[in-house]
């Protein structure tokens, strides 16, 4: 089996390639042959089964080099996040719609059709959302450049699977944590920083409020949760090509409570609230979700917030509620 990863050297990308490369009756899909491990830079990898494709997506040149043999399953994680789509909407196009469009036409040109696992995202879904839940059936309506641009890729796959040109699937990833403290181009990353902050005892100042809720989900659960998609049957039973992935909905009280069931409630009392109006509401007013065709599939949570934020930081030991994915 041959599998490209994009966006290898990411955050959710490099736990992905770990994962692959697991031996035989690990996490890694079975017989894999050979990984293309696609970013604009990449680590040194200790398998002869991974090949580095060290180049720009947006190059034209790099991605027709990156196509020249064929795939049995890709994993498109690689993007400009909001932020930084904000800030240069012109990268953000070439890299999140332009390169995206010239995977799945390079995938089509195949014999055989490729699993294409598109990590698409929540925030296809815009602001204000719905007050009582978000489901399988909401419009979506991105109010971001990033959602207009992920909706756009949930859109082509769609019709690339129905005319049978490439077997795409696109879920929808929710809040992935614990990201890096490092500066980059994601808004709401005050998810994770809080995580980070509270692990080290250090004073957290919170840009949204107490109330603010959210949909999170571990790094590990995403990883997860991609490889599922990749390992569905062929035949199974897919109403629809993009769906909303499980995750637990809480509060910032709530994800609190969860980093103090490991790290004490003086961890939780060096955290302080000076909301945004403008960023809670766009990542902190998010009603209950339901995501039945997910379900069904057998994707999952992390099952509540002690075990999300153990697996969130690696933390060696889990709460007895732990649940495996």
């Amino acid at each position: 089996m041959r599998v490209a990863v994009t966006g290898a050297g990411g955050f959710v990308g490099s736990a992905l390639v770990a994962a692959l490369l697991e031996p035989e009756g690990g996490r890694g899909l079975p017989h894999l042959r050979e990984l293309v491990a696609v970013d604009t830079a990449l680590p040194d990898y200790d398998d002869a089964r991974v090949v580095r494709a060290e180049g720009d997506l947006a190059d034209p040149v790099f991605r027709a080099g990156l196509l020249e043999e064929p795939f049995d399953t890709m994993f498109h994680i690689a993007a400009i996040p909001g932020g930084a789509t904000t800030r240069d909407p012109g990268l953000g196009w070439r890299v999140n719609v332009e390169s995206t469009l010239a995977l799945l036409d390079g995938l089509a040109a195949q014999k055989a059709p490729a699993r294409l696992v598109f990590s698409s995202s929540i925030g296809v879904f815009g602001v204000p959302l719905p007050a009582d839940k978000v489901d399988d059936d909401t419009l979506p309506l991105p109010t971001m450049s990033y959602g207009a641009h992920k909706l756009i890729g949930e859109t082509l796959i769609a019709d690339y699977a129905r005319r049978g040109l490439v077997d795409g699937l696109a879920p929808r990833l929710p809040g992935i944590i614990a990201r890096p403290r490092v500066m980059g181009g994601h808004l709401s990353a005050y998810m994770s920083d809080i995580l980070h902050a509270m692990a080290a005892g250090e004073e957290f100042l919170c840009p949204v409020s107490r109330q603010a809720t959210g949909w999170f989900m571990s790094r590990a659960c995403c990883v997860g949760n991609l490889l599922h998609a990749a390992s569905l049957p062929r035949s199974a039973d897919l109403p629809r090509r993009a769906f909303n992935l499980p995750a637990l909905h809480l509060s910032m009280a709530e994800l609190i409570a969860g980093a103090e069931a490991h790290f004490g409630q003086s961890a939780g009392g060096r955290v302080r609230f000076e909301p945004d109006a403008a960023l809670e509401a766009q990542f902190g007013a998010y009603p209950p979700l339901a995501t039945p065709i997910a379900d069904r599939l057998g994707f999952c949570h992390d099952g509540d917030a002690p075990t999300l934020v153990a697996r969130a930081l690696g933390l060696a030991t889990a709460p007895q509620t732990a649940s495996a994915i």
